[in-house]
């Protein structure tokens, strides 16, 4: 009999955010190679812009849909602009209710698995897992109410207070905790509570088959005239947490390198605010574009000479950008404009593929991508690296160790 794999989160496919990938990624596989059955209770798509984005609901709160045999249950949750604190709440509580509500459609689960978006949704897991005696397993994209750092409303303490109880609740009520690496994990040890020995650690990943390096001459790069620059390239969610504006500041003082283009692709919540600054300085040495389909992302990343991965000043453990895995993939240099303890810092020292400069620090930025811009060999040698090492953050390594997790929790669960 399969194994029945009940998962929440707001964003899954067709959205195309990283979070969206991995989870559809994630569940097509646990459906195809390891035979398990797969129930989704998600949001409606958070874009409209993407083909397959737009779902009639009519007068219902839930409908049915499927994706490579993964059932969905999409509740018409409020899918308003995040920019707004009020909307995005509105966002969050309306997709929290309704998926509670849909849940109710569930004829069983063997096993429950809740992402972080939204950052309460680990209570309707915790509920699930209970009325079905089912292990849960809680997935961390981010740490909260820390990773929200950089949102508005973000400092209300009575949120933030909140934000913490709910999560150390469902932390430490679950059968396993998943996060992105160990400074990730030595935070919920240290400081939530949870159990050394119910935290795993399961890193993100890229798919090889979708990004792989390509020449540089590829048609995304020739149809944008990007050919005869040197390429700084950001590829994301452009986010509150990611300090983005460094990357803004950067192009300021590399204004005179008429060679040097800064290229942002991607959405997020301070996209309109980078391309303002950028309009407020007269910059001439950057463009943006939406994020690209799945296959376009070879050609995409290939037109980067270097990527640039940032993360705002206190964020390292509480959030790892998802970003350096296709980066790798793609066989390309990168600055890491992160804390030296972080993930992503660790991994550019340990295996000699990217530079580490200092967060929010636009000259320091700045020296390090002149020092790749200067030294071809260097940038030959890092993405190198970069490419060779991307073989231990693939897709089928990644899908293969949640579906041991899973394996070892429910053989637990029959033991006892």
């Amino acid at each position: 009999m399969a194994t029945r794999i009940v998962f929440f989160n707001r964003s899954f496919y067709p959205d195309i955010s990283a979070t969206s990938q991995l989870l559809s990624e994630l569940c097509e596989d646990l459906v195809k190679d390891f035979n398990c059955e797969v129930t989704l209770i998600c949001g409606k798509p958070l874009s409209n812009k993407h083909p397959g984005a737009i779902f009639h609901y009519g007068m219902h709160l839930i409908k049915k849909d499927s994706f490579k045999k993964i059932n969905i249950l999409r509740v018409n949750s409020t899918n308003f602009s995040p920019r707004s604190f009020l909307k995005r709440i509105s966002n969050y509580l309306s997709y929290f209710a309704l998926s509670f509500l849909a849940s109710f459609k569930l004829k069983g689960a063997d096993l429950v698995v809740t992402l972080t978006d939204p950052p309460i949704i680990g209570l309707v897991g915790l509920w699930v897992s209970s009325r079905f005696h089912a292990p849960l397993v809680i997935s961390l994209r981010d740490v909260f109410p820390e990773a929200a750092g950089g949102l508005r409303g973000s400092k209300n303490k009575v949120i933030g207070m909140l934000l913490d109880r709910i999560n150390r609740l469902c932390l430490n009520k679950a059968d396993r905790v998943v996060c992105l690496g160990k400074l990730m994990q030595s935070r919920l040890i240290e400081e939530k509570g949870v159990r050394e020995d119910k935290v795993s650690i399961i890193t993100d990943w890229a798919d090889p088959k979708n990004i792989f390096p390509v020449s540089r001459q590829n048609p995304f790069a020739i149809a944008n005239n990007l050919l005869n620059y040197f390429v700084v390239m950001y590829s994301g969610n452009m986010g509150a947490s990611s300090g983005l504006e460094t990357l803004i500041e950067s192009a300021f003082l590399l204004k005179d390198y008429k060679d040097i283009l800064f290229v942002f692709i991607g959405e997020g919540i301070i996209r309109d605010e980078l391309i303002k600054r950028a309009e407020k300085y007269k910059l001439e040495n950057t463009k943006f574009f939406p994020y690209q389909p799945q296959d376009l992302l070879s050609d995409s990343f290939s037109s980067a000479d270097i990527f640039v991965i940032p993360l705002k000043i206190g964020l390292a453990g509480y959030s790892v950008p998802s970003k350096i895995y296709p980066v790798l993939a793609s066989g390309k240099a990168f600055v890491a404009c992160i804390e030296g303890e972080s993930e992503i810092a660790r991994l550019a020292r340990e295996f000699n593929c990217g530079l580490i400069a200092r967060p929010e620090d636009p000259a320091d930025l700045t020296l390090k991508i002149l020092a790749l811009y200067k030294d071809k060999e260097l940038r030959r040698q890092l993405g190198e690296n970069a490419l060779r090492q991307s073989a231990n953050f693939s897709r089928t390594r990644g899908s293969r160790a949640y579906y041991e997790l899973f394996k070892e929790l429910l053989d637990d669960k029959k033991n006892i």
